[in-house]
């Protein structure tokens, strides 16, 4: 009988972790770390890890990446193959409150897993970047040769700084490094600090929600099955050195968003005018060209699809739920 991989997974209950999780459990055997911290619900999170807490595949460890010492002993207890670095402090606005809880986290948490990498022999490590290390760039679509020294926004420079510290340890330990840069992902189990959620329960609820900016301001907005897709065509192609722009190669602006999401519930959105706050991007797009070419990775879900089964989720799972 052929032995599993193992794959460490960090932030195993958020969002992209537990897509993730979810997708591959039966193909692996899984290692999954996640704090459950606060920034949302902690309850979503269990949620979202509870159907597969009792499979053979997968162990559970609840700890922050910060803890070296708790980190290096589920590396002496385990084998591990390959690590998928999902684990952040996620949000452009929340990390302008606080820059250096985002340091920690981002920075120190990744430091402290590639060290153990180093340590530990792991081959090949896959590290979540993020499309906000672009800033403000002139030229569209965003290319991965690109500068990228100029980020906006405390959360943009960390994700910088872990795309950084992974070249560093594959020049130097010849660990083998992906960066995968997401833009804008939504979908089922989606964070309810972005625009899909907020504005979502806000229709719904008949509620008013704050429109930043003229409505110009665009995101490449990118559904989870097709993230989900390229980080498992990322497990099995190991490169020395890459990185990858996972993209939907189709920017939505705020005003079409908007148009959209009324046309699929049926109602207005009420909405209160705000100036685009600090931080934040006007647009964003991904050229996708080389996840094409050498991940033969390709978005299969356009926006609207997208939105109406984001939008179906919705109204099943947190439309009757109070702490929504």
């Amino acid at each position: 009988m052929t032995m599993l991989k193992t794959l460490l997974i960090t932030g195993c209950a958020g969002f992209i972790g537990s897509s993730l999780v979810e997708k591959i459990v039966d193909d692996y055997q899984i290692i999954g770390v996640d704090e459950f911290n606060d920034y949302y619900n902690p309850l979503w999170k269990e949620e979202n890890v509870k159907n597969f807490l009792n499979h053979p595949h997968f162990k559970l460890y609840r700890t922050d990446i910060r803890d070296y010492q708790i980190l290096e002993e589920i590396f002496r207890q385990n084998k591990i193959d390959k690590i998928i670095h999902l684990a952040a402090r996620a949000g452009v606005r929340p990390s302008l409150k606080d820059p250096l809880l985002y340091e920690e986290v981002n920075v120190k948490g990744t430091l402290n897993l590639l060290e153990l990498s180093r340590k530990n022999q792991i081959k090949h490590f896959i590290f979540a970047s993020s499309s906000s290390v672009y800033g403000n760039q002139n030229k569209v679509p965003f290319s991965e040769t690109d500068p990228t020294d100029q980020p906006i926004s405390p959360y943009a420079a960390t994700k910088k700084a872990g795309e950084l510290f992974c070249r560093l340890y594959n020049e130097n330990y010849q660990i083998k490094m992906t960066c995968l840069r997401f833009f804008t992902v939504y979908g089922p189990k989606g964070r309810p600090d972005m625009a899909p959620y907020l504005f979502t329960k806000a229709i719904l609820n008949g509620e008013e929600i704050q429109k930043f900016g003229d409505g110009q301001t665009q995101r490449d907005y990118t559904y989870i099955d097709d993230i989900i897709e390229g980080i498992n065509k990322v497990i099995e192609k190991e490169f020395d050195f890459e990185i990858f722009n996972l993209g939907n190669n189709n920017p939505v602006s705020l005003n079409d968003f908007i148009k959209n999401l009324e046309e699929i519930t049926g109602k207005q959105m009420q909405i209160k005018q705000m100036p685009i706050p600090a931080g934040d991007v006007v647009k964003t797009y991904a050229d996708i060209a080389k996840a094409k070419k050498l991940l033969g990775w390709q978005p299969q879900t356009n926006f609207k699809t997208g939105l109406e089964k984001f939008v179906a989720w919705y109204k099943n799972n947190r439309l009757l739920n109070m702490s929504s």
